[in-house]
């Protein structure tokens, strides 16, 4: 059944940025998309999210039983609402990603969820990556291509996801599959909005910067954020990806700094690391669609319009769920995976050819 047709997949996804589990239902062949499904979130309360902190920086050797079985049942309680469903698609949660190094760790385990739910589940999508020398992230550029035929793009675009981490995706929609040479080039940006959730919650107990209003504040320190923007990861050839803790020097940077100036400084960062990524692009994208947390953050969109040298918008402008785009990506690789096409290819995670990854676990 799994093999011919239009298939429900439910994507699920919990980013870097700690905040909860977005699920979202796609209608796909994994090709072209079909239709939008329903879509559900649940956040993490503030003692599961001091847990899964607890664990960051953790790899399979570890004691991560406690965030894994944290994982798991969150997951399991947002996709048992979902009935109609051919298959799930389960992400896990990011405790630690070094690709060259010790590899990638997404905690959790699809197997369990599939058992559970009594559907197939497609989980560990970046580990085949990784093997095979890629990056492992960032893997939605194959939905941003398919999004970009959605919307009938007829010249270069770019999909930026602003979550914990940022990643930006080059579409070249004239090519007729994601892993055509030139179709796609993605890669991380730097920091979002990772670092100034930690200040916020470390300053004030709260999760995050509303409307960037305190960014708006603040005076960006200059000595700070020259020094972020003279990090070699700037300079290091795409694709690249990053831990979410990578720029640690940049968020103890400022922890002298006053909050309104600290939040000014990390907001600035990121909009930093997106423009110096459009240096990397083969031509300016005629317009920049910005999807997750940071499309929301007033200050934030404000400066990345006044940076960059074309448009940025959000998502949702053009149709779209700038809150569920992950999801919805993990649910068109899970297509494909059970379809034995490939999820990455050399210009989205820098792997030597296209590859296909995922388990696909029975329930």
């Amino acid at each position: 059944m799994l093999q011919h047709g239009t298939l429900s997949v439910l994507g699920t996804m919990s980013g870097t940025s700690l905040d909860g589990v977005d699920a979202a239902v796609l209608e796909t062949d994994g090709h072209v998309i079909h239709g939008f499904g329903p879509t559900a979130y649940r956040a993490y309360s503030d003692a599961e999210q001091a847990t899964l902190r607890a664990h960051l920086g953790q790899w399979q050797g570890d004691d991560i039983s406690a965030a894994a079985r944290l994982v798991e049942a969150a997951h399991l309680s947002l996709m048992a609402g979902f009935d109609a469903v051919d298959l799930g698609a389960f992400h896990g949660q990011t405790l630690a990603h070094d690709p060259g190094g010790r590899g990638t760790h997404q905690c959790g385990d699809g197997a369990r969820l599939a058992a559970a739910l009594g559907k197939p589940v497609v989980w560990d999508f970046r580990s085949a990556d990784v093997a095979a020398g890629g990056q492992g992230a960032p893997l939605a550029p194959f939905y941003h291509f398919a999004l970009a035929k959605w919307l009938d793009a007829t010249a270069p675009i770019a999909f930026l996801n602003l979550g914990g981490v940022g990643n930006i995706t080059w579409v070249d929609p004239s090519k007729d599959a994601p892993e055509d040479p030139g179709a796609l080039l993605a890669f991380d940006t730097g920091p979002a909005n990772a670092p100034i959730n930690d200040l916020m919650q470390a300053r004030f107990g709260l999760d995050y910067d509303k409307n960037g209003a305190l960014a708006a504040q603040g005076a960006v320190d200059s000595q700070v954020l020259a020094a972020f923007a003279a990090s070699a990861y700037f300079a290091q050839p795409v694709p690249k990806s990053l831990d979410r803790d990578a720029f640690a020097a940049l968020y103890a940077a400022t922890t002298a700094l006053a909050p309104p100036d600290a939040a000014a400084t990390l907001t600035q960062a990121c909009v930093t690391g997106v423009r110096l990524a459009l240096a990397h692009c083969p031509v300016t994208p005629y317009k920049v669609l910005v999807a997750g947390g940071g499309r929301k953050n007033a200050t934030l969109m404000g400066w990345l319009d006044a940076a960059l040298p074309c448009p940025v918008i959000p998502v949702d402008t053009v149709g779209l769920d700038g809150d569920m785009l992950e999801a919805q990506a993990f649910a068109y690789l899970a297509a494909r995976v059970v379809r034995g096409l490939p999820i990455s290819a050399p210009g989205t995670t820098g792997v030597g050819q296209p590859i296909r990854g995922g388990v696909v676990s029975a329930p």
